[in-house]
């Protein structure tokens, strides 16, 4: 390679909000060696320091014009980059640094008694978190295939630890090696395709790679076909789509809580973003196969999910989170229809993918944190342990109500109803019907599991229930204050509600902020849905 063609000088208001959030993670790193017993509280303000001073290095990007490591020879549009801030990349860092900033709240102390370390988290929890959350935030701004590979494993490999740091716990254990096997098994099946594109095309930007791919030799077309298959296989394990979906619940579950609500929405848009770039971007050539493949995938998936969450019993030990992980598998068959529309009708689809996924990210965040809450006095995490929410926890309850109806799509829940709309209409301008057919089935079937959960919160519980004796006797309403002292002295007092632990109810107030806000103004991400992001 001449000297002309290195990389050129870097561009770091570019690259703040990946590079600020690594070095929060190396300052959490070497703080963790210095500071004893005092670590937990201080490294997690660290963490969420770092993460806010990351979100607001998103401001003088907004105008979604610059890229760096770019290739010399071209200029403007024409330029070959493996790093560009548009508009994409600006939206998913704002939906990732978000989630792991509301994620970090969750975690800082007073966390459920079953969480690791109750007096405070180990030091490496928080590294791994930033340093995932770097990965994050670097995936949707990779323009060439081995930086996407690259912040994808960045990402990937933090979370592994993170699912498993309650040492000596079976379930989480577990729970990290059937995610650390499915995800080594995807990068491994996503490697092999990308070096299929790299063998045909000679190229791993992925403009470039667009480029080429018309021009593939006879001969080299079955590779290219082969790689460009295999690399979607290796993003569908990332996005949970069905049938690579079998490791969500039990992770979800073994996992602590705010990791599992990250995995939820964080690592979940890390593999949408990197299947947009790769599909949409690099891969429109051979939009005749990726686009019928995705369609039947998105079927496949929201009607898996929907199904198992339909089969959550009430009674069943972390049926809440269980629940919850089958949801965001649906939730996830959503998400792939506008990109599956994309191979249709242009890139503009996506433009809905991304309107629901902040949608999503707000609303899913909000009720794992609080199942969170729940959590503290009730381990087990039932779906039954909400029965009466609203009787002990009034604010959670109306919090939890609202989440659920967002993604229900129903009102005041306004903003998961239009950016269904969005989603489905995406299908049928792409003349999808039958995709739009199986998706409105679906989410009539999800509207029973969540409004049974709703309506669970505001049921009586069975502490308040009223027995066949409740109805005092025209005598006893008589009775004098001297007659009755001794019964009111003999009754249990109801056990004390813990008082909820300012950082969670500050990421729960926070997601719930959102929510209202999104569903007051849904303009607020509905406009991406006609936006050219790339």
């Amino acid at each position: 390679m001449t000297a002309g063609h290195l990389v050129q000088s870097v561009d770091w208001l570019a690259v703040a909000p990946p590079a600020i959030t690594a070095a929060a993670a190396l300052a959490v790193l070497v703080a963790d060696l210095f500071l004893g017993e005092r670590r937990a509280p201080l490294l997690g303000a660290v963490s969420v320091a770092g993460l806010a001073l990351a979100l607001l290095s998103l401001l003088p990007l907004r105008a979604g014009d610059r890229s760096t490591f770019c290739l010399a020879g071209g200029a403007g549009q024409g330029r070959v980059c493996s790093y560009t801030a548009d508009h994409f990349t600006l939206v998913v860092q704002l939906l990732v640094l978000g989630g792991a900033l509301l994620t970090a709240l969750l975690s800082m102390p007073g966390r459920a008694p079953h969480d690791p370390g109750q007096d405070g988290l180990p030091g490496e929890y928080w590294f791994l978190l930033l340093a995932s959350a770097s990965g994050a935030a670097l995936l949707p701004a990779s323009r060439d295939l081995a930086t996407l590979v690259v912040a994808l494993e960045v990402a990937s490999l933090p979370a592994f630890a993170l699912v498993g740091i309650r040492r000596g716990d079976r379930l989480s254990a577990e729970a990290a090696l059937k995610f650390f096997l499915s995800s080594v098994t995807a990068t491994a099946v996503m490697l092999l395709g990308v070096s299929f594109v790299y063998a045909a095309t000679g190229t791993l930007h992925l403009t470039a790679v667009a480029d080429a791919l018309p021009h593939v030799p006879g001969q080299l077309q079955v590779l290219a076909k082969t790689g460009v298959l295999l690399t979607l296989v290796g993003f569908a394990f990332k996005t949970a789509a069905a049938p690579f979906h079998f490791w969500v619940p039990d992770t979800y579950v073994g996992a602590p809580l705010p990791i599992a609500a990250y995995l939820s929405v964080v690592s979940k848009a890390v593999g949408f973003s990197g299947l947009i770039l790769v599909a949409v971007v690099a891969f429109p050539p051979y939009a005749h196969l990726w686009a019928p493949a995705l369609a039947v995938l998105a079927a496949l998936t929201m009607s898996v999910g929907n199904a198992a969450a339909l089969r959550q019993a009430q009674d069943r030990a972390r049926g809440a989170v269980r629940l919850l992980a089958w949801s965001s598998v649906a939730q996830a068959g959503y998400l792939l229809v506008p990109i599956a529309a994309a191979g249709y009708a242009g890139q503009r689809a996506v433009g809905s993918t991304v309107a629901y996924a902040l949608m999503y990210a707000a609303v899913n965040l909000g009720a794992f944190g609080v199942a969170a809450l729940v959590a503290r006095t009730s381990p087990l995490n039932r779906i039954a342990d909400y029965r009466g929410l609203y009787a002990r926890r009034p604010a959670a309850a109306l919090a939890l109500a609202f989440f659920l109806l967002c993604l229900a799509g129903l009102p005041p829940g306004v903003i998961g109803l239009f950016a269904k709309v969005t989603v489905f209409s995406s299908a049928v301008d792409a003349g999808l019907g039958w995709l739009a057919t199986v998706m409105g089935a679906n989410v009539a079937c999800a509207l029973y599991y969540y409004l049974r959960w709703t309506a669970l919160l505001f049921r009586a519980g069975p502490e308040a229930a009223p027995g066949p004796e409740a109805a005092p006797e025209p005598d006893a309403a008589a009775a004098s204050a001297t007659e009755q002292a001794p019964a009111l002295a003999a009754a249990p007092a109801r056990p004390a509600v813990p008082r909820a632990p300012g950082p969670v109810v500050t990421a729960v107030a926070l997601a719930a902020v959102a929510g209202v806000a999104l569903s007051g103004a849904p303009q607020l991400v509905l406009r991406f849905t006609d936006m050219h992001l790339f």
